[in-house]
């Protein structure tokens, strides 16, 4: 048996997209797996503030702290009861002042305090495991006896001046969080990492921990070489963690389960035209949080841009006036990313008239979607990456004040699920720059619904991880859960 420490995954928010305790107390969470709870703040921080709060959705607790254990307790018995061990599950957890900005957030980080290769009854030869899952596969406790398997943080300046200013985690239990984020999933989310959702190799650098692949690199594969993540070099590999929809998980179960979680149709953006050119064919594009969702009926329009006097994309942060306003009116208007939020250039087209709105990308990298709430916004609209807005701009030069003989037609394809690829396989996170902490190890943003182990918290997730409302306990029994 072998052992290698390891910690790491984080879970992210960016403007709304992720029993009393005393120092060194414990809780327990009784279930098919007992979870033991280390609180290791200091006093009056954290899981031990003594700010008086009042009870809150089913979490009696009076005070900042208590509340908190009895939230992280509630996750802990979700989680012990989906999981299987006779081995305890030990995550020490605190509060700590993580990465956040006035508009994003870290809202935690968790991981494996230790790997296990080789140890009693593994199933695959010289390859990491999480410590937990060593433990549950071994039925005994490997390294240290109850040493913690998993470190956990948590965001504690969340809600305050120039951390997601107003928002904090919501403690109640029945998820009526409003406009806050629900602490529960916030745990649920953490804890799945630390049972090892997650892999052990450098994504950045593709490099394998002490030359050994992670239970998790036997069934991630690069749909583009058609290796898994075992089998590839350290450039594939590296290569690979920054391909957008060409990295995809193998296992049977998971994917088998896809279609009673996910829905069925993927967005498609699909250019065609006499002026079309090169950008003739379909187009990876990003739904929008917001407006009416695309359908199987889809919207055609005349493609029409928004330019600058320079003839350059323009941002549409303003209402349209003049010749732009003629433009985009009864088309499809094409637009820049940057300055201000997407919504705000939504409504500034839908008011000139524009049927649909693509937004291309400022910057290079693989495509998400467009964040941000605004109940008025009746029409559709999508990202595309800037390298496409480039050439759709290119393809318009021949365009009359009006219209233009580029035409985008934007739906549903409605032969796959989305957030799997065409062989029905499940996307994983794999943007264009790499996001430390979150590429490799999280399900793609473009699953719909959304899934508890995607980088970035979603309002719509619920406190569970099982089929019919997820797929995270599908893949961790695809490793040997």
């Amino acid at each position: 048996m072998s052992t290698n420490k390891f910690f790491g995954g984080k879970l992210a928010s960016g403007a709304l997209l992720i029993a009393a305790g005393l120092l060194g107390a414990s809780l327990q969470a009784q279930a098919a797996a007992v979870i033991t709870i280390n609180n290791l703040n200091a006093p009056g921080e954290g899981f031990n503030d003594t700010t008086p709060v009042a009870p809150v959705g089913g979490n009696t607790g009076t005070t900042l702290g208590e509340q908190r254990l009895i939230a992280f307790t509630h996750a802990a018995n979700i989680w012990g009861a989906t999981l299987t061990s006779n081995q305890p599950i030990v995550i020490n957890a605190q509060f700590s002042n993580l990465t956040c900005t006035a508009t994003s957030a870290t809202l935690g980080s968790a991981g494996a305090t230790s790997i296990f290769r080789n140890f009693p009854n593994a199933p695959k030869a010289n390859t990491w495991y999480s410590y937990a899952l060593a433990n549950k596969i071994a039925g005994a406790y490997q390294g240290t006896a109850g040493a913690a398997q998993i470190n956990a943080n948590f965001n504690a300046k969340l809600g305050q001046t120039g951390c997601l200013d107003g928002t904090f985690f919501y403690l109640g239990l029945d998820s009526n969080k409003g406009s806050n984020i629900d602490f529960v999933v916030t745990l649920l989310h953490e804890m799945g990492h630390g049972v090892g959702f997650q892999t052990f190799t450098n994504g950045s650098t593709g490099a394998q921990n002490g030359g050994f692949p992670a239970i998790w690199d036997h069934y991630l594969m690069g749909s583009a070489t058609g290796k898994l993540w075992k089998d590839m070099t350290n450039a594939e590999r590296q290569a690979s963690a920054l391909s957008g929809d060409k990295l995809v998980w193998t296992g049977p179960l998971t994917n088998a389960a896809a279609p009673e979680v996910l829905r069925q149709g993927v967005p498609a953006l699909n250019v065609s035209g006499s002026q079309a050119g090169a950008t003739a064919g379909a187009h990876p594009v990003g739904e929008a949080s917001f407006g009416p969702a695309l359908s199987a009926t889809p919207i055609t329009g005349a493609i029409m841009p928004v330019v600058t006097a320079a003839g350059a994309l323009d941002l549409a942060c303003d209402p349209l006036t003049g010749l732009n306003a003629i433009a985009v009116r009864n088309n499809v208007a094409l637009v820049s990313r940057g300055t201000c939020g997407f919504t705000i250039k939504v409504k500034n087209l839908q008011n000139a008239g524009a049927k649909a709105v693509l937004v291309a990308d400022n910057a290079a990298g693989t495509v998400t979607g467009l964040g941000g709430s605004d109940p008025s916004i009746t029409i559709p609209a999508v990202r595309i990456t800037q390298a496409d807005g480039a050439a759709l701009l290119a393809a318009l030069g021949k365009r009359t004040r009006t219209t233009s003989a580029v035409y985008a037609t934007l739906g549903l394809d409605m032969s796959r699920y989305a957030g799997t690829d065409s062989a029905g396989r499940l996307l994983m996170f794999a943007p264009n720059p790499y996001q430390g902490g979150s590429s490799v190890s999280h399900f793609d943003t473009s699953a719909t619904r959304n899934l508890l182990m995607e980088p970035a918290i979603s309002a719509d997730l619920t406190q569970s991880p099982l089929v019919p409302q997820d797929l995270t306990f599908k893949l961790l029994q695809d490793i040997g859960w």
